[in-house]
């Protein structure tokens, strides 16, 4: 039923995850005269209770996203991961504030056999779930099965690489991989593969629970309403109880209603997503002390997909040059009103493998290089170098974004390179992105697990193709490249396999450097998270997962 070889399962990857995860982006960016007529106008929030008048050891935070299931072995968004980051426990989780993978249901790292494909994970005991069934290994194996057999959304991120999950013992759970990957554990930390009780859920493809959710977590489910879900604290946990009284998540169907609630103390935080213009005005006042903005790095990647069986972008100069006359700063001002961070490669600043390969290969703006570049490929003013950027439609910062990639081609090239801007309806996008029908793209790409393996894997790694016909199946066939280097994919493969942490970055730098060199994406930017919380929230602590820890957070 599931694929052995992760490469063949990109197809189904990229479209889930573009429907589900998109939504961590910042929605749209509006005009500042729109923004200036929705600051002024009354409250449209759909709360008419502030926060601060209802329990008051209770948090409430409003936020945009949206929830299809709260089942985690199909769910594939945003908040609902939150949710199970706050609701269930894992195997492993990630020590607060850092990447540094520890203990959460297991007591130790796992042990690994020589040939990396057995890990034995010893258990905690002495926890419970909350409908009050006992946890222990069968229940861990119960919950891990359920996720890769279900057939869910996320299932292909353990199904694609795990064999079999058997409890070895009471307290002893061992896991058979398919392959040796090296970031497998990291796997095991994902929000969804939270343990479930087996009393609350079944086994067998398609049986899903939307609107259950049954953990070992601080908190509980308590309520699963239209506009909120209320999370009550689990006074039978095992581990750190939480810091409030429990929290509500309040869901509003616009920036525009979350700003106001928030103005309004309808909400005691704000956390995504609010508009560009709708968080320099929050920060403004910030500064003034009236609230709190609390700021930090995500892992979410904006990058331009180029295709490289389109003409002229078969030619590496014409790509080498578009990647230098990009002017990520300049994009960070104008798109981002300052709220981005520039990037020059797929793996986030935030990963120590991070290389900034494509600022050392073309800077930013050199106009001359690119100049050099596009007269090697034989393409002058009077010959152009004519190129389609394509964005999603109804996405008006991918529609500024590609206006002003344009106007840097027409200022700094005089002609040599035209870019022609195209919009298209989102689903209509992907459906076609990988039959070749656009010959760039501007994309953005929250990984799926903490590893910088997942920001160059689905990107250059391809199963079936050629230097000639490029990459016929695979992942940059799914992205839209095409691309296809037999180095790269003997690169990938080694990788997955190695244990050692500097042999890996060693690979991991290679595979940055031949990135730059073949430009089959450009990366632009990384995003940063705002959250706008009132002055008497404590204790609010992002995490580089992009999840929200709402047991630390307090109220006074």
């Amino acid at each position: 039923m599931f694929a052995t070889d992760p490469r063949t399962t990109q197809h189904r990857k990229w479209f889930s995850r573009r429907r589900g995860r998109s939504i961590l982006q910042f929605i749209s960016l509006f005009c500042m005269c729109w923004f200036l007529a929705v600051s002024c106008t009354p409250s449209q929030t759909q709360t008419n209770t502030p926060a601060s008048q209802t329990n008051p050891g209770r948090i409430t935070m409003g936020t945009t996203l949206k929830i299809r299931t709260l089942d985690p072995a199909d769910a594939y968004d945003a908040l609902s991961n939150d949710i199970f980051y706050n609701v269930g426990d894992r195997l492993y989780t990630y020590e607060l504030g850092t990447s540094t993978l520890i203990p959460q249901l297991a007591t130790a790292l796992p042990t690994v056999s020589e040939d990396g494909l057995t890990y034995k994970i010893p258990l905690r005991q002495e926890v419970v779930f909350h409908d009050g069934t006992p946890f222990n290994a069968e229940a861990m194996a119960f919950s891990l099965k359920r996720f890769i057999e279900n057939g869910g959304q996320p299932a292909f991120l353990l199904a694609d690489t795990v064999k079999s999950v058997e409890a070895s013992g009471d307290n002893e759970l061992t896991i058979t991989l398919k392959q040796p990957f090296a970031a497998f554990p990291n796997l095991l930390a994902v929000a969804g593969t939270m343990a479930v009780s087996p009393q609350a859920y079944e086994l067998g493809t398609g049986k899903f629970q939307p609107q259950t959710l049954v953990g070992t977590g601080p908190y509980q489910l308590a309520e699963y309403g239209v506009d909120v879900v209320r999370l009550d604290v689990f006074d039978q946990y095992w581990g750190e109880k939480p810091q409030n009284q429990g929290v509500d998540l309040q869901r509003f169907s616009s920036p525009a209603n979350l700003f106001n609630a928030f103005r309004s103390d309808a909400v005691d935080i704000a956390y995504l997503s609010l508009d560009p213009d709708q968080v320099n005005s929050l920060q403004a006042e910030a500064e003034k002390g009236k609230w709190q903005m609390i700021a930090a790095d995500g892992n979410t990647v904006n990058y331009m997909v180029l295709n490289l069986n389109s003409e002229p972008l078969n030619k590496p100069e014409v790509r080498q040059a578009l990647a230098a006359i990009v002017d990520r700063n300049l994009i960070n001002q104008r798109v981002l009103r300052g709220q981005g961070e520039p990037l020059y490669s797929l793996i986030p600043t935030t990963f120590d493998g991070y290389k900034p390969v494509f600022k050392d290969s073309y800077g930013d703006a050199n106009a001359e290089k690119a100049k050099a570049l596009l007269e090697q490929a034989g393409y002058t003013p009077e010959n152009p170098a004519v190129v389609e950027v394509w964005y999603a439609s109804g996405n008006n910062k991918r529609a500024t974004l590609a206006n002003t990639l344009k106007a840097l081609a027409t200022e700094q090239l005089g002609g040599a390179l035209q870019l022609e801007l195209k919009g298209v309806e989102a689903t209509t996008a992907f459906e076609n992105l990988d039959k070749g029908v656009y010959p760039t793209f501007l994309l953005d790409w929250y990984a799926d697990f903490l590893d910088a393996d997942n920001y160059l894997q689905p990107f250059l790694d391809c199963a079936e193709g050629s230097p000639e016909t490029g990459c016929k199946l695979g992942a940059s066939q799914s992205q839209g490249s095409f691309y296809y280097n037999a180095r790269v994919n003997e690169l990938i493969d080694k990788q997955r396999q190695e244990q050692n942490p500097q042999a890996r970055q060693a690979i991991f730098d290679e595979l940055q450097a031949i990135l730059a060199q073949d430009v089959p994406y450009i990366p632009l930017w990384q995003d940063k998270n705002f959250i706008f919380a009132d002055n008497n929230i404590g204790g609010i602590q992002p995490q580089i997962t992009q999840q929200l820890p709402l047991w630390t957070m307090s109220k006074s």
